[in-house]
């Protein structure tokens, strides 16, 4: 007989290093695997369709969204991203966890749809380091920045309305911090 598996959401404002967080937990944790984002923002690097993000056309989202076929989906920075409900559903059906990494407004929307999942939040160390890190991407102008500190800044004030929060001081101890979490939600859950 299968555990009944569950949706975990980690997210957190940009810069919190939730993605590199999520990446690690499913690396070492085989009970756990990804849910591939939707998303209108064409590839980075070296990211590929179907693994990294599903990328899709404004027009494509559209019907994702007209066809309840999300669970949850945001506008960030200019482009839209989503989870698909079918993603969620089929990785928990095998008795695996779900992991989503997904702004923090999402996760509030995933624990609605799915009141078992579990929404971690991630802490940055100070506005200072989150700006440091913001700004070392390399990535986007000033304009940019300015304005993703400004709103990680914000969102700072989600992080009450989630089940956990871990403080991202050293990577390492955060995943550590969040596979605690989980196998302390996995023994609750089980009960």
């Amino acid at each position: 007989m299968s555990r009944a598996a569950f949706p975990i959401v980690i997210s957190g404002p940009s810069g919190v290093g939730k993605s590199t967080i999520a990446d690690r937990v499913i690396a070492e944790d085989p009970d756990t695997a990804y849910s591939v984002s939707v998303t209108t923002r064409p590839p980075r690097g070296e990211e590929r369709d179907g693994e990294d993000y599903e990328f899709v056309s404004d027009e494509q989202f559209d019907e994702l969204i007209e066809e309840g076929q999300l669970a949850e989906w945001a506008e960030v920075h200019g482009y839209r991203y989503g989870t698909r409900k079918s993603a969620v559903e089929t990785v928990t059906a095998s008795g695996t966890d779900v992991v989503m990494d997904v702004d923090v407004q999402g996760g509030m929307s995933i624990k609605q749809l799915y009141p078992e999942s579990v929404l971690i939040f991630i802490l940055p160390p100070s506005p200072e380091i989150l700006e440091q890190r913001l700004r070392g991407r390399a990535t986007d102008t000033e304009e940019v920045i300015e304005t993703r500190l400004r709103n990680a800044i914000d969102e700072l004030g989600w992080a009450e309305r989630y089940d956990h929060a871990v403080r991202n001081d050293d990577l390492e101890a955060a995943v550590e911090n969040v596979l605690g979490i989980i196998q302390a939600e996995r023994h609750l859950k089980a009960q």
